[in-house]
This record gives C-alpha cells, sequence and structure tokens, in this order.
C-alpha cells in the first residue's frame, strides 16, 4: 500500500512511537492517583466544575458543569465583583464542593482568575467561599493564568509550536509554546467586559486593540508565529459561527482549523445576520454570544499584528492546564491519542491487548508508511473492536461516531474522519450512508482509499484466529509483483475457512493486488521461526460483499 519495494516482511520498519505497546502507563500507581482530578475554575464570565478521568493522556471528562455568572460584567465601572453574579458563583461553588465530596475526588483545585484578582471585593469573596466550602481559592496572576492554559493546549497537542491566546471576560493571556513546553507570556486588559468601557466608538475600541497588541507583541521581540491556538468560550463560540457560514460537516471544535481569510469572512458574514437564529443554529448561549462582536475585533487585530498562517480552537484550557501540572512527566511525553485508544480498548474490547497483535500482523503493508500513518494505524487496531457491545445493525456507524465524536486529544478533524471511515469498514465492505458522506469531503480520494483498505485489513486479521492473527499465519505484500501472500501455519490451516477466504480476498482486491495462500510445514523450535512452504494456492479476487459480523 505505502511501499513500493518487495521485500516480505515489516519486521525491520523503523518507528518514532517506541514505547507505545510497552507496559500500560494508566495502570501505573502515579497515573491511577488521577483518576479523580477535580477542578473548579471561578472565570469572570463562567464558573465550572470539572473532573478528570486522568489516568490516561487523554483525559475523559467525568463530570463537566458550568454557569454563567458574569462575576466581572460591569467591573470596570465599579471596581466590584457582579452582585448578581457573586451569588450565583456562591450558590455554584457550595454545589460544587458537595458534589466533590460525594465523589470522593483524589485531588480539588480552585482556580479563580481576572475578575476576583482585580476586583477591590476580590479578597472578601475568596473569604466568604473558602469560609462556605473550606476548599482554598487560589487566585492566580495574569502569567500564571496565561501558562495554565497553554499547559491545556500541550495537553491535546504534545507538538504544538505557535502562540496560545487565552480570552476571558476580563482578561487576554498570551504565551508562546513548543518543544513541549512553554514560553515567554503576558497578560493585558483586552476580555470584553473591559472593552466595553473603551471610549471613542468603534474607531476608538479599534485603535486602543491594535496599540496594546502591537505593545504586547513587543514581550515577545517582535516575533510573527505561524500557528495562533484560541482558547476560551468566545473563541470556541466565533469557530462554531465559522463552522455554520462555511456548512462544515463536522461540529467538534477541539483542533478545528481556520485561516485568516476565512475569520475574516465570517466576522463580516456576521454583521448581516440575525444572532437570534444563529443562537438556535449553533446551541451557543445568549450570554456567550453578546461577547462574540467584541472578540471579533479582537481577533481581527491580533491578526493583523502577530500575522499567523493558520488558527487552531483548543477545547483545551486552564482547566487542562492544572491536570497538566499534576501529570507524572512519564504520562506527559505519551501520545495522547494512543494512550487514549489503549485506555479503550483495555475498558470495553472483548479481547483487550489483541490491538497490539493486530497492528504487527498488518505492518507488511505498511513497510514505508509515514510516522502520521502508523499513527492512526495504531489507533484504528486498538479501537477495532471497542463497539461490539452495539446492535449488528448499527455496530459500523457506532465505530463511525466513536471516532469522529469523541473526546480524543492529539486528532484533527481529517485524522478523525480518517478512522472512522476504516472503523467502520472494519465491520461492513460497504461506503458510508448518506448521513455520514459529507464527512468524506474533508479527505481526498487517497486518503479514502487508504482508509477503507485498513478497515479491510482489519476485517480480516480481527477474525482470522481468536488468539491473534499472527498465531495463524503471517502478511507478505510484494507491491511490484502485485501479490498479497498468506504464509499459514500448517496444523492452523483450518482456520483459513470461507469467511477467511472472502475477507483475504476482499482485502487483495481493495490492494490491487492478487491473493496468494501458502501452506507453511509444521516447524519444531530448532528452525527458530523459519516457514518453508509444502504448498501453496492462489485465492480468488472476485469482490464479497460483508455482513455486520466480526
Amino acid at each position: 500500500m505505502d511501499g513500493d519495494g518487495d521485500t516480505a516482511t515489516a519486521a525491520q520498519v523503523g518507528t518514532p512511537f517506541r514505547g507505545f505497546f510497552g507496559r500500560p502507563l494508566f495502570q501505573d500507581p502515579s497515573a491511577r492517583a488521577l483518576e479523580r482530578v477535580g477542578v473548579i475554575d471561578v472565570g469572570s464570565n463562567s464558573v465550572r466544575m470539572v473532573v478528570f478521568d486522568g489516568a490516561a493522556r487523554s483525559p475523559a471528562y467525568f463530570f463537566n458543569e458550568k454557569i454563567m455568572c458574569g462575576l466581572g460584567r460591569g467591573m470596570s465601572q465599579s471596581g466590584m465583583l457582579n452582585t448578581e453574579g457573586r451569588a450565583r458563583a456562591l450558590a455554584s461553588i457550595k454545589r460544587f464542593a458537595l458534589l466533590a465530596r460525594e465523589m470522593h475526588l483524589t485531588s480539588l483545585t480552585m482556580v479563580a482568575t481576572a475578575a476576583v484578582r482585580e476586583a477591590a471585593d476580590g479578597p472578601e469573596f475568596k473569604a466568604e467561599v473558602e469560609a462556605a466550602t473550606g476548599i482554598e481559592m487560589l487566585v492566580i496572576d495574569g502569567t500564571e493564568e496565561a501558562r495554565l492554559s497553554a499547559q491545556g493546549v500541550l495537553l491535546g497537542w504534545p507538538g504544538a509550536r505557535g502562540l496560545v491566546c487565552d480570552l476571558g471576560g476580563s482578561s487576554m493571556e498570551l504565551a508562546e509554546i513548543g518543544d513541549n513546553t512553554v514560553g515567554r507570556r503576558v497578560t493585558s486588559a483586552l476580555g470584553p467586559f473591559r472593552l466595553q468601557m473603551v471610549p471613542g466608538g468603534k474607531k476608538g475600541l479599534k485603535a486602543h486593540i491594535a496599540e496594546t497588541l502591537k505593545e504586547l507583541k513587543q514581550e515577545f521581540d517582535g516575533t510573527s508565529y505561524q500557528a495562533l491556538y484560541l482558547v476560551g468560550g468566545s473563541w470556541r463560540a466565533l469557530a462554531r459561527l465559522d463552522m455554520e457560514r462555511r456548512g462544515y460537516p463536522l461540529t467538534v471544535l477541539h483542533e478545528y482549523e481556520m485561516t485568516p481569510k476565512s475569520i475574516r469572512k465570517t466576522i463580516d458574514w456576521l454583521a448581516d445576520q440575525d444572532l437570534k437564529k444563529l443562537r438556535t443554529a449553533t446551541g451557543t448561549s445568549p450570554e456567550r454570544l453578546s461577547l462574540v462582536p467584541l472578540a471579533t475585533v479582537v481577533l481581527r487585530q491580533l491578526l493583523s499584528v502577530f500575522r499567523p498562517k493558520t488558527i487552531y480552537v483548543s477545547s483545551y484550557g486552564i482547566r487542562e492546564g492544572i491536570l497538566f501540572e499534576q501529570m507524572p512527566d512519564a504520562l506527559r511525553s505519551r501520545d495522547p491519542l494512543i494512550e487514549a485508544c489503549r485506555f479503550n480498548e483495555a475498558a470495553n474490547a472483548r479481547l483487550p491487548g489483541f490491538g497490539r497483535k493486530l497492528y504487527q500482523f498488518l505492518m507488511p503493508l505498511y513497510r514505508n508508511a509515514s510516522p502520521e500513518r502508523l499513527r492512526l494505524v495504531r489507533a484504528a487496531c486498538l479501537l477495532h473492536d471497542v463497539n461490539w457491545r452495539a446492535h449488528p445493525d448499527y455496530r459500523a456507524e457506532s465505530c463511525f461516531d466513536t471516532a469522529t465524536r469523541a473526546n480524543l486529544g492529539g486528532l484533527d478533524h481529517k485524522g478523525r474522519v480518517y478512522l472512522g471511515l476504516a472503523l467502520m469498514n472494519r465491520y461492513k465492505n460497504a461506503g458510508a450512508d448518506s448521513r455520514l458522506t459529507p464527512l468524506l469531503t474533508l479527505l481526498d480520494e487517497d486518503e479514502i482509499r487508504h482508509s477503507i483498505m485498513l478497515g479491510r485489513a482489519m476485517r480480516f486479521g480481527a477474525m482470522l484466529s481468536i488468539g491473534g492473527p499472527e498465531s495463524a499465519g503471517e502478511l507478505r505484500f510484494y507491491p511490484k509483483k502485485k501479490v498479497l501472500e498468506l504464509v499459514l501455519r500448517h496444523e492452523l490451516q483450518a482456520l483459513f475457512g470461507e469467511v477467511a477466504q472472502q475477507r483475504f480476498a476482499a482485502l487483495a482486491k481493495t490492494l490491487g493486488v492478487a491473493p496468494k495462500v501458502r501452506i507453511a510445514r509444521a516447524m519444531s523450535a530448532a528452525q527458530n521461526g523459519v516457514h518453508s512452504s509444502s504448498g501453496s494456492v492462489t485465492g480468488g479476487s472476485s469482490s464479497v460483499g460483508g455482513g455486520s459480523g466480526g
């Protein structure tokens, strides 16, 4: 498939992913300690409690609740926390404290950001909360907020490099990231609540934002960044509106990619839209949508000053940054996608550990594959059976949804669809139904073909032997000769029954090669795994339709 040589085995394939299939790290005591990690985030606009199951590198959200309190609303005039917002925030935090007690959390951190740290009555509110809940409220400064938000981005993008912009209600933070670390960082008063009070109308607002951003850029020695990572509810709302304008088929916000041109088009498009209708269409709250117009002014100037080429949306921010802070270095260094898939396999597959065997069995098809392609193949093999409990009539579509809609870090939108299509074809030989077809527009024809091939390869390998396909035989791929060979162990050749033959033929047809089967003589231990052939059978190449079994 990806190779053009005639080497029959992938035993010597080099890969940068050493350790992915070693001992599962989520079983290590240091990772198990992160099974229930809670964070209460007291922001200027919202108060949220998240409880992570952080034992895997890509955390699962055990609990997630948000209240739009508006603590910082009106603070620019009064210098005080919003009275109604303060009461709502206190009530929410009391509820969260009781829930935390019921969940027996191993760790609970409460952080407060710009509104509480800058309001005259912030210390009083902090004391009130601590007296009512017994939980310490950590009031962090702007640079610490920037660092934690940037760490949240690194939780989802280990290889991320560029500038992180976290827009809250009362402040905006910038931080540079690269080499899995956070570099320089700054804070500013460019939050929407503050900007509402800038004098001079639209012209004065634009000038104020532009001047502030130019000053901030000097803090980074005038550096421009290729990638801009957006963190915060206002940015996510704007990204969802960009999806709506574009008719984008996948509404997962995390790792959504935009260009400066697309964002400017969306900003111009918003001026002529009915915001009430957009709220209904996108599921955006009125409180959040009311801040989007100011956020668009900030973003337009941000693009002009820092000139990024690509803009990404991160659903991970300060809360995930706090979880990242608690992760041991060994867990931080793992790939979030692979670790999440391994965790999913351990929890949900019929035969945990089979994914590793399946991956190794299929390696001859990927002798010269890129590291990114191998990464997706690994993920697919780990996930190939996690939906086995779904009804057979819907199992393939359930697999597609697992990849495209699940909370997986380290996976862009094209990767989601590639994985989804592969997993769907693992269970059937038909294409996507009409509901799923629009998502395939995110892939080119070559990616679609490779994904279908992977699915059919898993479909064959997963059923050849319950103990693992390598126990029954070995795949050998000769792209130049256009031959796919299966070398079967003599004593287990009966495993290659009618259904296995059909699926092997379907795989060969997808590859555009001829299927060939050889039976190896029984081996002694002294032969050390060397196969000698005693006969061969050339399989048919007719198309065979698949059922829903597996």
